[in-house]
């Protein structure tokens, strides 16, 4: 039973997270009429800054880290949380590669004067307010600020407790960067210290918020699925595919599925599943369950992949909880598959809706592979890593989205803006 204390504490909460809430719907009010110029102009002041910042940044990132070692926290997540000096140059570089691109903001989507000589066009315009809660990455904070900042938005960022330290010395050095460049600095704030309790106030916020945009775990985005009375657009985990069909080139298929796999493993798009065609699984899975091994890879495979398995392989008999895992660690789940028809119910079954990749030389199986999938991506002959909106030349992005409103896959600079129609006529009335 909550206690009238618990309504009160809450209340507080509340209140203290609206007052966030309308500082950043004044500010954004400022930003929508700020030009491009001013906009990179502030990209550039916080790539420097979060540079010249790299001891603070890096010190408090140490902080979170010994404590999520001390919680018992998975080296996927671990990984997702450090902060290196050369991330954090990383981050900064996407900051000013977003300085680059084109600003959305005014583009035209289309446009034509009527024949009763109405001139119609439907432009881009800012969100307003963006909210953000996410887990363990503090990558995340800098890409949102930035990607908010270039299309024209504010931003309220919850990243969570695992990182906690190190998200507020980021965004003080954001909103410094923004302050001295002229703009307000309550573009980009934290209601991380309000714990639980200011996450639900955001969900709540209706009216202030424009758009909530959660980014984590299942348990995380379903629980703002369900809660948020703020629009939400919904990114998924990564229960991704590789399908090696019978027509693939074998050496490119384990080089796909290792970089797959393997180049990071705590991120939503690296492969958490194997499909095989039946065909070339004798010649195909000793080699790749080998080199797999090598890196360290844990293998939760079917019957007929257990028994071509060679003996450095790490190998364990896969349940349906394996095929509906995002394990975000060195582990793969491994099925051959009969046919294409096999691999593509496997996938409909199981499958996140975040990404799938087909190797194959046959032209026919590709087009039906892509035509069928319902997934946000989907990639022929290329890693699943691709999956990303820096890699898609998108600059940054704010997420991968899984559902199909408004904006599917990576969430760039276009996806955080909405549309306005404006009607230029001369006295028009309706007749």
């Amino acid at each position: 039973m909550t206690t009238s204390l618990d309504q009160q504490v809450q209340t507080d909460v509340t209140a203290q997270v609206r007052a966030v809430a309308e500082r950043a719907k004044t500010a954004s009010r400022r930003l929508a009429t700020a030009t491009r110029a001013t906009k990179d102009a502030a990209l550039h002041a916080m790539a420097d800054a979060l540079v010249v910042a790299t001891p603070e940044i890096v010190a408090a990132n140490a902080l979170d880290l010994e404590r999520g070692r001390a919680a018992g926290t998975s080296p996927g997540l671990l990984d997702r949380l450090e902060l290196t000096p050369e991330r954090i140059v990383a981050i900064a570089g996407a900051l000013r590669e977003l300085a680059a691109l084109p600003d959305p903001v005014g583009e035209v989507v289309r446009g034509q004067t009527l024949p009763n000589g109405l001139r119609m066009r439907q432009v881009r315009v800012p969100m307003g307010v963006v909210g953000m809660i996410y887990e363990a990455r503090p990558n995340v904070t800098v890409d949102a600020a930035g990607l908010a900042l270039k299309s024209g938005n504010a931003v309220i960022l919850r990243g969570g407790s695992a990182a906690a330290a190190t998200n507020e010395v980021i965004v003080d050095v954001l909103s410094g960067a923004l302050v001295a460049q002229r703009l307000p600095g309550t573009l980009v704030q934290s209601i991380d210290a309000w714990g639980r309790e200011g996450a639900v106030a955001l969900m709540h916020a209706r009216g202030l918020v424009d758009v909530l945009v959660p980014r984590g775990g299942a348990d995380l985005i379903q629980t703002v699925v369900r809660e948020s009375t703020v629009p939400v657009v919904e990114t998924g985990v990564g229960n991704v595919h590789v399908y090696v069909d019978e027509t693939a080139d074998l050496a490119v298929a384990v080089a796909i599925l290792l970089n797959s796999k393997t180049q990071r493993v705590g991120v939503c798009n690296a492969a958490e599943t194997l499909l095989v065609h039946e065909a070339v699984a004798d010649e195909f899975l000793p080699v790749a369950l080998a080199m797999l091994a090598d890196e360290g890879v844990t293998i939760h495979g079917d019957e007929a992949t257990l028994a071509l398995a060679p003996e450095e392989a790490a190998c364990e008999p896969a349940t349906d909880d394996d095929w509906a895992r995002e394990y975000l660690s060195l582990d793969l789940a491994v099925r051959v598959v009969d046919s294409l028809d096999d691999a593509l119910e496997h996938i409909r079954v199981w499958s996140s809706g975040h990404t799938e990749a087909i190797v194959t030389r046959d032209l026919a199986a590709s087009e039906r592979f892509v035509a069928e999938v319902d997934s946000a991506a989907v990639m022929v002959n290329a890693s699943t890593r691709f999956t990303d909106g820096g890699q898609l030349g998108l600059g940054a992005e704010i997420g991968i989205s899984t559902q199909k409103l408004h904006a599917r896959g990576p969430m760039g600079l276009g996806e955080l803006t909405t549309t306005k129609w404006i009607v230029h006529g001369d006295g028009h009335v309706r007749p």
